[in-house]
């Protein structure tokens, strides 16, 4: 009674607060920016970001844009004429390091025995015959030969190094436009992180305009249907809108950045922040329809009695829940752990004193005839009929959920990690279309780097490198491999007889190799030599380009170049945006398991507080680790992998549906309080509090559902795992615990407090 007196009594107060701290949190709306660079997600002391960091230190920053053109022969006079004029055209912008195309791979050839060193594409042929010649002077070309035209000539690739000075929409902006000045009728897909993130960073915008109204839309008509009175609706919908102001303003507070995952955040308070509110509306129905001669202020004073304690213990065990994102890896998630569950504390709040106070000062609705004892309406007799179900055969019931229960996670034998971020975009996009011509045509899109240090022009190590270029390309997966030693082979075939026993051999001393690189730099751009070798000649990159369908393939190549490198592994720096992608994968893992631990003992331990008995944490758990591993045992079945968004679902789907578990459990106890037994306990929970709960479950779906037209494919994937996670949730709640009391009658349920 004093709490609901206290919220009568400065409702005032109450409802100018929670005005103010919206319109705080609306004015930094205005700050907030959005990341899609998914390097960024993990957090710097990772190895593979500080190797990487380190090689960028030697050698300098820059990102491959890869540019495909197809044609039925890429030598056709006009295909090498787009072509040309293309990569003229990069050429000239500054925002590239350099570019490589058909028309910048080198010719290394002797005259006169000085070495020359020509583009490969001198004069572009007219002729079948002129065409055929360079056919068969780029298939004896290391330098460019399916490193830049592939093996059946009808793919061509131009090779944009980004120096990373433009933001992308601008680097990308340019290179479209730069695109549609040379039309012609090739094929063209660009592939590359720039365009990945420039195109992810539109998606999050679109998704962010799109989704959120559809999502409010949705979410206000769920609740006009279920409660049929627009000032029923207008309380928790007002809340919803106020913890999506309050979520989204704590970005740029705490001076972190929108990211991908970052999309759920709104999605989330749509589909959680109603929760609590819709436990007072259905509350202030049901005695307005059963005892009509409660006036407001009684209704009021009646609903914040009953409820505030299980709204409080609901929100405090969903909080906990979303808050096992802290435990994860990936920066975004820790971020949307701390943001959601300040925003659900927010929510929580505002439902306990906001909508009461604002409800206090509202005049009594018509009762509704479909809430009443007799009622004949769709949710009472689903519960009806659950409620007698669950009594006539509880043990048939959980035999029931035990053998579902091992379908499902017999899926879990096929359970899979994407090991890249090429789900982040349709399977249709250009990014991908790029990606599976360069793995099918080019070796491969993948990339690692190595960084050897030591004595590059002494014989020892480029031998070693020369060993190591044709042991890699042997490894599986492995498509071409390059590094100084491929050009000092080129220089050792222009300057030697093809009779020679040097012909294209690493020359046996110092000297003669510091002469081949020489000859080369001063016969051609500088540059060339630069990509592969630092300043002073004492580090070198061997550059693995490579393909791989999951993790174990990528850790296995790893693992034999460790065998390959020999001796030479301690003063190897191995790095690449491929290792980046596949920690980022490892701790998506790890950080799943983290957090799904960190909620499950989180979750016990709550409950046996709140119940004051462990039984009641382990009981109440159930549902939870029911609802988790059939969706993942599903996601096997159904082929759909983990990946930075659908590894949240756990942490989301504990978080809300313990809750449905809380009301059951107190209502029970409530109904064997009041003398009745456990048939009769069960019965009257599911038509009460059930109703309740199933509004609640169903908007949480339908807020969710929104997701489905998310430009990202990974957000629709876990749109359909959340919402079937929580269905399980739903269903453990009202079928599974009901038939669980009634079979083992817990005594924490017939404990009077």
């Amino acid at each position: 009674m004093k709490k609901s007196m206290f919220v009568i009594r400065y409702r005032w107060w109450i409802i100018i607060a929670t005005v103010l701290t919206v319109i705080i949190s609306g004015l930094l709306l205005f700050k907030v920016e959005i990341n899609s660079d998914l390097e960024t997600y993990l957090p710097e002391q990772i190895n593979s970001r500080k190797n990487t960091k380190f090689i960028h230190e030697v050698f300098g920053e820059s990102e491959p844009i890869l540019i495909t053109i197809k044609a039925d022969d890429v030598l056709a006079t006009s295909t090498l004429e787009r072509i040309q004029d293309l990569s003229d055209a990069f050429a000239q912008e500054l925002n590239y390091k350099n570019v490589f195309s058909l028309f910048e791979a080198k010719n290394i050839r002797s005259e006169e025995g000085a070495m020359i060193v020509d583009p490969i594409i001198q004069v572009i042929p007219q002729t079948d015959e002129e065409r055929e010649f360079l056919r068969e002077e780029i298939k004896k070309n290391d330098l460019a030969y399916k490193l830049v035209v592939s093996e059946d000539f009808k793919y061509a690739l131009i090779i944009l190094n980004s120096d990373k000075t433009l933001p992308d929409d601008e680097l990308m902006g340019n290179l479209k436009e730069t695109l549609s000045l040379y039309p012609g009728p090739e094929e063209v897909e660009i592939t590359g992180q720039p365009y990945l993130r420039e195109d992810a960073n539109n998606k999050i915008s679109h998704d962010l305009m799109i989704l959120l109204p559809v999502g409010l839309i949705l979410m206000f008509f769920m609740l006009l249907i279920s409660f049929k009175e627009i000032r029923a609706v207008l309380l928790p919908f007002s809340v919803v809108v106020f913890s999506i102001i309050v979520a989204l303003g704590m970005i740029p507070l705490f001076g972190w950045q929108l990211g991908i995952i970052g999309i759920l955040i709104p999605i989330m308070m749509i589909a959680i922040a109603n929760n609590y509110g819709v436990y007072f509306i259905a509350r202030y129905q049901d005695l307005n329809a059963n005892q009509p001669h409660l006036g407001m202020y009684r209704i009021v004073q009646h609903s914040v009695n009953y409820l505030t304690k299980p709204v409080l213990f609901c929100g405090l065990t969903t909080i906990v829940g979303i808050l096992g994102l802290v435990a994860h890896l990936l920066l975004p998630a820790r971020q949307m752990g701390v943001v959601a569950g300040i925003a659900i504390a927010f929510a929580l709040v505002v439902s306990l004193m906001f909508i009461p106070a604002v409800m206090s000062m509202m005049k009594k609705g018509k009762p509704h005839k479909d809430l009443s004892e007799d009622s004949n309406g769709f949710f009472s007799k689903l519960l009806h009929g659950t409620g007698n179900l669950v009594n006539k055969n509880p043990k048939g019931v959980l035999t029931g959920f035990i053998v579902f229960f091992v379908l499902c996670t017999l899926g879990l034998m096929f359970f899979k990690v994407a090991p890249d971020a090429n789900t982040v975009l349709p399977k249709n996009h250009s990014f991908n279309k790029g990606i599976d011509i360069v793995d099918e045509n080019f070796g491969g899109s993948k990339m690692i780097n190595l960084m050897i240090e030591g004595d590059v022009k002494e014989p020892k190590l480029m031998n070693k490198l020369n060993e190591l270029e044709q042991e890699f390309e042997s490894l599986d997966n492995v498509g071409n491999v390059t590094s100084i030693a491929t050009v000092v082979r080129e220089i050792s075939k222009a300057m030697n007889d093809s009779t020679s026993p040097e012909f294209g051999k690493i020359p046996e001393s110092r000297e003669g190799i510091a002469q081949y690189l020489e000859l080369y730099s001063m016969s051609s751009d500088p540059e060339d030599i630069e990509q592969f070798v630092d300043f002073d000649y004492t580090n070198t990159l061997v550059n693995i380009q490579f393909k791989a369908n999951n993790i174990a393939e990528i850790n296995q190549l790893i693992d034999d170049i460790k065998v390959k490198l020999g001796d030479y592994a301690n003063d190897v720096t191995i790095a690449g945006y491929s290792l980046i992608e596949k920690e980022m994968s490892e701790s998506i893992l790890k950080g799943q398991n983290y957090s799904l631990i960190f909620a499950f003992i989180a979750i016990i331990i709550l409950l046996s507080i709140i119940f004051r008995s462990f039984t009641a944490g382990l009981l109440g758990s159930l549902p939870l680790v029911f609802a988790v591993f059939c969706t993942f045992g599903l996601m096997g079945w159904l082929g759909l992998e983990l990946n930075i968004v659908t590894a949240l679902l756990s942490s989301i789907s504990i978080g809300l549906g313990v809750d449905f578990t809380i009301h059951i459990f107190w209502r029970i106890k409530w109904e064997l309080a009041e003398g009745k037994d456990y048939a009769t306990s069960v019965k009257n929970t599911l038509i009460t509090i059930g109703r309740g709960i199933s509004i609640n479950a169903f908007s949480v779906m339908i807020g969710f559902a929104v997701l489905f037209i998310s430009a990202f494919p990974l957000i629709r994937s876990f749109a359909f795992l959340i919402i079937i996670s929580l269905f399980l949730c739903l269903i453990s709640a009202l079928v599974f615990i009901p038939a669980l009391c009634i079979t083992l009658k817990p005594k924490f349920l017939e404990r009077e407090d």
